[in-house]
């Protein structure tokens, strides 16, 4: 369920971010192909009119007197429009604005006059020039002054940006809620399945207990042995079941006001040792290597069922005549629990589904051994409930269950 949330969460974040970068985006390109069509359109203009001039001039020759070019107002930018003669020399200048012609806009004029070519039109990156023109091959210069267009499209990329970061903080509650919303029937199904689990486990329990105790007071003769060993094996399965489903469905609920600082050291170092007996007979060692007296604020009776999980498991799957090696550190922020063994590989991609419940890689292996899928599952919740995290992973002919609990979360 808290998988499903994060999977919820982070979609709808993802696509309601998506959305206000791509407005974000399309505004300031919208903007920008604005100003930059303004400027070229400009430069256009002008040079339809300057190119009616003559093509040359002498030193000593003033320009024709052109009304149409010298009273061209431009009213959204400052325009100026210089008129050369054929050594290159400045012998007109005319503002298309209400400003008069600055020193810097001359020296500007006579770098780009130097340093470049006709039959020119320069306009740059808008966030980065203060300044586009035209060179015409008819011996005109026309300059603009896009300082005011560079400051202007900077402060919309600046103010996109801040609204982009406030955004992601609505976004984020905006998100929250709606998965909240989206999961409220969800998990409402899902506890009603847990309670319906436990509350039918509960009912079962009875019943067949007094099945079992039935089933012992019969008498047995050649002719009903076998059907009253059936329903014994059958009834022992079924028990089996039910109590594997209580487990799971107290694991579920555990709760911090119940726990307690326990010595974790001491409760794996007593699984392992019980567990040697039913190792022996597959010829199976267990070796441990625990740190002495690691204190966890833990639920106990959970510790001790998740040991006995995992080295049960390690056992069932385990090859004869191999090792088993439990080691148990005390980290710097952590508490760590590897159990390895020997034996067939988990497949990559069932690595993470072996801990849900009733899953079974093995199932004739597992039917045969009474297992049913829960033990990984219970295992999983008693490390959900304590803060951890459990995993599992084959590598060489060796599969590890790996456990960290944070010990600064009690």
């Amino acid at each position: 369920m808290k998988n499903l949330k994060k999977k919820t969460f982070f979609t709808i974040f993802i696509i309601i971010s998506l959305f206000a970068f791509v407005f974000a985006i399309f505004f300031n390109i919208q903007t920008y192909h604005k100003e930059y069509t303004g400027i070229l359109n400009n430069l256009t203009r002008m040079r339809n009119l300057t190119i009616k001039r003559p093509e040359s001039f002498n030193k000593e020759m003033k320009p024709i007197n052109d009304d149409e070019l010298h009273n061209r107002k431009v009213m959204d930018y400052e325009v100026y429009t210089f008129i050369l003669n054929d050594n290159n020399d400045i012998v007109d200048k005319i503002s298309h604005s209400d400003n008069d012609i600055s020193e810097e806009i001359i020296t500007k004029a006579k770098n780009i006059i130097l340093n470049n070519t006709r039959s020119k039109i320069k306009i740059g990156c808008l966030y980065l020039e203060s300044y586009a023109y035209n060179f015409e091959d008819n011996n005109s210069l026309t300059i603009i002054n896009i300082s005011n267009t560079r400051k202007m499209l900077l402060t919309n990329l600046l103010i996109s940006l801040l609204l982009i970061v406030i955004g992601e903080l609505v976004i984020y509650i905006i998100s929250k809620k709606i998965t909240e919303w989206i999961a409220k029937p969800v998990l409402e199904s899902f506890d009603r399945e847990k309670e319906f689990v436990a509350n039918a486990s509960h009912e079962l329990k009875t019943p067949l207990a007094v099945m079992m105790a039935s089933i012992d007071c019969l008498d047995v003769n050649k002719k009903n042995e076998k059907w009253l060993n059936n329903l014994k094996s059958e009834a022992d399965r079924m028990n089996n079941l039910i109590t594997k489903l209580l487990d799971l469905s107290k694991t579920e609920y555990l709760k911090k006001e119940n726990f307690s600082k326990n010595d974790i050291s001491m409760i794996i170092e007593k699984r392992a040792l019980i567990f040697e007996s039913l190792a022996y007979e597959k010829n199976i060692t267990i070796e441990t290597n625990i740190t002495e007296k690691i204190i966890f604020s833990c639920h106990k009776e959970s510790i001790d069922e998740l040991g006995s999980i995992l080295i049960d498991n390690a056992i069932s799957h385990g090859e004869e005549n191999s090792k088993i090696i439990i080691n148990l550190t005390n980290e710097k922020n952590e508490i760590k629990l590897t159990i390895v063994n020997k034996g067939e590989a988990i497949p990559s991609d069932e690595c993470e589904k072996i801990f849900e419940r009733f899953y079974r890689n093995d199932k004739s292996h597992n039917r045969k051994s009474g297992r049913y899928g829960l033990g990984l599952a219970i295992a999983k919740n008693i490390v959900k409930a304590h803060n951890g995290i459990i995993k599992a992973y084959s590598k060489d002919g060796y599969t590890t269950f790996e456990v960290r609990f944070k010990k600064n979360e009690h």
